[in-house]
This record gives structure tokens, sequence and C-alpha cells, in this order.
């Protein structure tokens, strides 16, 4: 696997992998030292996953490095300060010369050098016990991105607005020698404050996330409607007094907004046209006009859900947590170009004509006016990462760091195990070469956990604008984009179209070798294969082509030790707690349930309740009584239930084994084994014993 690594990566060999430590840390945790477990990977595996660029432009690099706190002249980029957002902290190295945290890189695009964020910022994970930090490769980060990108804004609003910390930021950036004059400097700074101000409006959500969740998914829908509305649709809705209102703009108006570009509109036209609109209705005082605006164009992202672990994901058939991703051909890499768009990856997309072979394979035909979708997003390296963590494996229970496993609790936690978790959460082979992993497909409703992220999945619409009257394929048939058509649909154009495009900041012939190996690779490398998804949930048809995202995926548990908090919201702290019943109305009071309220951003790790410190230590209050955060379902051994493993069960059995009102001994004896009841709490410790085994 050396072979795929870049020559500068693969001499970085430093056997910490980077990992350092913070003298303080925020939330009081305490680790002084950094240990790797075995996952496949050598520590140039892990250097290069962290560093390998992907075509993220966040700012100019040298912005990042040159930013204060907002209040002090400490640098923005300081390890205390990264780790109070829960990215973590990193030590200068070969490849990382400046010491930026896991995830935080260097990116070039056009002859610039921007900041950049890669996979690894979110999904490399770490817990701390007895003053011991252990990585874990691939697993949930437990970062605020919200609050840290929050704050990147108000340190550029300081900046700009303080004398004496614009000056030093002014000296610090020309010092690097990319930039010329201090005007130049500052015409960027006023460029990037409003851009990433802009994308904080755009992605407000009434629910905040807190530590290790995001609504990735609903902030990679609003960067794809963000650069798929024309310059049409923009004037119809800059017209409508229904959204408008007094404010609705004339002719002249909106001429002066929009200085007649074109159709597609380019990353600096689609900046101006904000600016102009921003500041036309601001100079109106019409930001209840501007509110209903961005409404109408964007979605909120308020279904934030935990950052999925990364090991086995090549080997799945379908990914995300409702399987939304077919893993199948060109689409893995299409699913990692999505990422790259949704961490600030530059979309140059231009209106061309004549023959264009990229047209021809996104479905746009092979001569006439087309869409070009250049953009930064660095398709080869999203390849090779994909490539990479097919060797990646899930860590085993470190029993040199963690208290050693009860083996006399094994036994009968693998038989629970059995009947209560293998119908849906298959055992695999961690580091079987061979290994497949077919998701196990539930509707929502059934499972009875958040439906949040689901609904959104498949509700969520936007306008199609450069892509409309385009088609997309389905499962069940090719859809036709309207003027307003789901969100999903549109990713899926966007993402193929990138996929399809040659690089244009590579020379010619490189770039044509790299867009046809790239091509190439991706059926040719990619085992997996087209196939129906596994399990209860409602398939897709031509009446609700997307019926079948309305449920969530269940996947092999190994390593689920080291992934807290769990269900796919993270609004469970611990294993011990999701094999707990959520309190309903009527429940005894003395009962032991799911916490209704917990903190999250601790990695303090708990060997016994296996999950992360939930209080005491002034971290974010998870509210489990907010749309999106109930921690409700998934009570399988916790509730009554019907065993139908050996096949489906007569519904007046069903009844019996679920009216909680007859008490157990009282349950018609010839039905009783048919019956599953809750495990009592010796019953819960032996299964969680057997679950840190996997």
């Amino acid at each position: 696997m050396i072979a795929l690594l870049p020559a500068c990566a693969a001499l970085d060999t430093d056997p910490d992998r980077g990992a350092t430590t913070v003298k303080q840390d925020v939330f009081g945790d305490s680790f002084t030292a950094i240990k790797y477990l075995d996952q496949g990977w050598a520590p140039a595996d892990s250097l290069w996953f962290y560093t390998i660029t992907q075509g993220s432009d966040m700012m100019p690099y040298d912005f990042f490095l040159a930013l204060e706190q907002v209040g002090k002249p400490e640098p923005f980029r300081a390890n205390e300060n990264m780790n109070r957002y829960r990215y973590l902290p990193q030590k200068a190295t070969s490849s990382n010369p400046d010491g930026l945290p896991v995830g935080f890189v260097k990116d070039d695009y056009k002859g610039k050098e921007y900041l950049g964020l890669t996979c690894s910022a979110c999904h490399t994970g770490q817990i701390n016990y007895k003053g011991k930090g252990i990585r874990i490769d691939g697993g949930p980060a437990s970062a605020d991105m919200e609050t840290f990108m929050a704050d990147i804004v108000r340190a550029l609003i300081a900046t700009l607005e303080k004398e004496e910390v614009r000056s030093r930021f002014v000296k610090n950036v020309l010092s690097r020698g990319n930039y010329k004059t201090e005007a130049e400097v500052l015409a960027d700074l006023k460029k990037y404050r409003e851009r990433l101000a802009s994308y904080i409006t755009i992605n407000y959500s009434s629910l905040h996330y807190g530590y290790a969740r995001l609504d990735a998914f609903g902030r990679i829908y609003n960067r794809v409607l963000e650069h798929v509305i024309n310059v049409k649709e923009l004037q119809e809705l800059l017209r409508d007094p229904r959204i408008m209102g007094s404010h609705a703009m004339t002719d002249e108006q909106i001429r002066s907004i929009t200085n007649d570009t074109g159709n597609v509109l380019s990353g600096a036209e689609r900046d101006n046209i904000v600016e102009n609109i921003v500041r036309t209705l601001n100079e109106n005082n019409g930001w209840e006009a501007l509110g209903r605006l961005r409404k109408k164009l964007f979605n909120p992202p308020d279904a934030p859900v935990s950052y999925p672990f990364l090991w086995d994901t090549p080997q799945h058939d379908y990914v995300q947590w409702n399987g939304l991703t077919e893993n199948a051909g060109l689409k893995a890499i299409a699913r990692n170009t999505g990422e790259a768009i949704g961490v600030f990856g530059t979309l140059d997309w231009t209106e061309n004509k004549g023959f264009s072979l990229s047209a021809f394979i996104n479905g746009q035909g092979l001569y006439g006016r087309h869409i070009s979708y250049y953009s930064s997003v660095n398709v080869q390296n999203l390849r090779l990462i994909e490539a990479r963590l097919l060797s990646l494996q899930s860590p085993l229970w470190p029993e040199d760091i963690l208290p050693p496993i009860d083996e006399t609790r094994l036994a009968n936690g693998r038989s629970l195990f059995n009947k209560h978790c293998v119908s849906c959460h298959a055992r695999i082979q961690r580091d079987d070469p061979d290994r497949r992993v077919v998701a196990h497909m539930s509707r929502a409703s059934d499972v009875g956990t958040d439906t949040q992220m689901a609904k959104n999945s498949v509700s969520y619409q936007g306008f199609s604008g450069i892509l409309r009257n385009q088609y997309v394929g389905m499962s069940v048939g090719d859809v036709l984009l309207d003027r307003r058509a789901p969100v999903a649909a549109l990713l899926t154009r966007a993402t193929i179209g990138v996929v399809a495009t040659p690089d244009q900041d590579k020379w010619f012939l490189p770039r044509w070798i790299d867009w046809i190996s790239n091509l190439a690779a991706g059926f040719r490398h990619n085992e997996i294969k087209p196939s129906i998804k596994h399990g209860d949930y409602d398939p897709d048809t031509t009446a609700d082509p997307v019926a079948s995202l309305k449920s969530y995926k269940a996947r092999p548990l190994n390593g689920i030790w080291a992934t807290a908090p769990y269900l796919h919201n993270g609004s469970v702290p611990t294993l011990y707690d999701l094999l707990l019943p959520k309190r309903r109305p009527g429940d005894p009071q003395d009962g032991e349930y799911r916490p209704d309220e917990f903190e999250v951003g601790s990695r303090e790790f708990d060997p016994v309740k296996v999950g992360l410190k939930s209080s005491g230590y002034g971290g974010f209050i998870f509210k489990t009584d907010i749309r999106g955060n109930s921690n409700a379902g998934h009570d399988y051994g916790v509730r009554r239930t019907v065993d139908e493993s050996d096949g489906p069960v007569d519904q007046k059995i069903k009844d019996q084994c679920m009216d909680e009102t007859i008490k157990d001994e009282l349950v018609d004896k010839s039905i009783r084994g048919n019956c599953l009841y809750p495990m009592s709490k010796e019953e819960r410790l032996d299964l969680l014993e057997y679950l840190k085994t996997l």
C-alpha cells in the first residue's frame, strides 16, 4: 500500500504520528501521552491520511496562520484553542511543517495556497483514560465545527475592525511573501469574512449541534443549491412580492445587482451578487425580506448526526446513516466529492458549447451547450483515500490500557447478542481482506429513533437552476429535474459532474492521463457492484423513488466501543445507556432509563458503561426533548419484543407478547418462546462485556 503514497508523505514515518498534548484542557481532560492501536495502518499511513489534500479552500492559508483569537493576541490556530473545538493537536512533521491539527492542511488551487480540511478532521477520534490518550484512526471526531466556524468569522470581523489587530495581521501575512500590498490583504480579508459569514447565515439552524456531530448533508445540500442557482431564477425571486414583500425589487435594481452576468455564475460573480443583495436590503432595513429569501433558497441543516466511523466503509454496499449512497462504481468517489464540496471545495462551473466527452459521461450529451463542472476538488486524491481505507481495521479493546475483559461474562453476552442483535448487526472478521458488509436497513418508524435526518433526506427540495431539465438515474429509473427538485438528486448530478470533469489546474497531458485513470480505476478497482438493499424497509417505487431513504442502517459492531456517543444522532452517551429504555409516561420512577440530558465535549472514557464522561465538567448540554435530538427507539432487549428470527409470527401472539400489562409468567406458555423480555442489569453487563470484544 505504501506505493500509493506520494513520495514526500512516504518519508513521514514519525513514530508518534505527529500526536502531541496540550498543557490545559478546557474540560479538564487529562492526557500526557498518546498511543495508537493496531488498525492495520503504519505511521506513514496515518500521517498520509491526515495531510492528503482534497481540494478544500476555506480561506487563504496565510490568513489562518496569522489570525488571532478574539480579544487576545494569541494565534487562533494554537493547539490549546483548536483543542477547545476538539480538533486533535499535532506537532510539526515533514508532511505537516506548521503543526496544524489533524485534518487541517495547506491546499492549493490556481497558484494560490488555502487552508483546507481533509476527511481525517471529522473521522479521527481520541479517548482518554488515566492520563493516556488513545487515537482512533477512522473513528468519530468530537469536533464542534459549528462553533469553530462562528469563532473564525468573529476573529475575521475583529481583525477588520480593530486597528491594532489588523496591523499585526497584515504585517504577518505580508511577511510570508504571497501578498505584495496591504490593499491586497485587506481586499481578501473582507472577501473571506463575507464569504464565511454568508456560509453561517445560509446554514443557520435553531438546533445547535454541540460536540461530536454535524448535519454535514444539510450543509452539503446548501452548498450545491448555492451553486446551481442561476441568474434568471434569482431575478424572479427578487421581484416576487410574496418573498420580498415591500422590498420587491425593480428591474433596474435587479440589473444593478446581477450586473448582466451569464446563466451559470462563477464564484466571484456569486460573491458579488450576494454582497449587492445584502447591501441593498441593509440600506432599506430589509432583513426580514433577506430572511425569507434565504428560507426560499435553502433548507435548515437541523438534523445533526454523529460522525460515522470509517473502517469497513469501502466494503459496504450502501453507506451513510440512511443508506443514501450506493457504494458501487463511481459512486464511492462521488460520495467523497460531495464531502469535499461541503468543506469549501471551489466550484468554478461554466457554461460552454461544442464537443465534450465529460458532458457525455455525466449525461449532458456529446455535443452542444453544456455545463463544465470545473472545481478545486482533487478527484485523484479522493480515489486514493478510498483505496487507503481498504486496509483500515476496527480497533481492538486495549487491555494494556483499559481494564481487562471479564471472561466470565462473555458466554452469556454472546448468547444475548445472538438473541437481540445479530439479526441486524452481522458479525464480520475485522481483518479479512475479502470481507463485505451488507447494510441492514430498517424503517425509521419501526426502529423508533429520531426521524429528522431521514425525513430531511427525502423532503428537502431546492431550485434546480442550471441543472433544470437534466436527468438523474434512480434505482427505479431516470428522474427529470423540474424547476424545484429533491436536493439529493441535485447533489447526485453535481457530484457525478465534478468526478467526470478533468482537473483544469493541471497541465494538459497529466490532466487527461489522471482523468482517464481515475474513471477507469473507479470502476475497475471498486469490487462493490450494484445491488438491492437488504432489510425491512419501504422499497423505492416509481411513485416514491426515494422511499427507501426513510430508513436507518444497521452495520457490524466491530470497534463500537470506541465510537461514542451512540444512535445516529449521538443522543445516548454510553452503550450501557443504550441498553436502557427511554422513560415513557407511566413508567415507574425508580427504574433505570436513558438520560434526558447529558454533557458532551469530554474525551474521558468510561470503561464500565463504555462511552464518554457525560456530567460534571461544564460541557455542552445535550437535551433529548428537542426535535432532532430524541434518544427514543432502538429498544431491542430493552422492552418486550417478538422473536421472528425463524419467520413471521401470528398477530395474536405479537399482541400478547407486547402487552406490558400482562406479567411475564402469565403469558400463555404455548407462545412464551416467541416473546423476548427485557434484559436484567446483569444481562446488560454481560452483553456489554461481549460488545467490548468486537
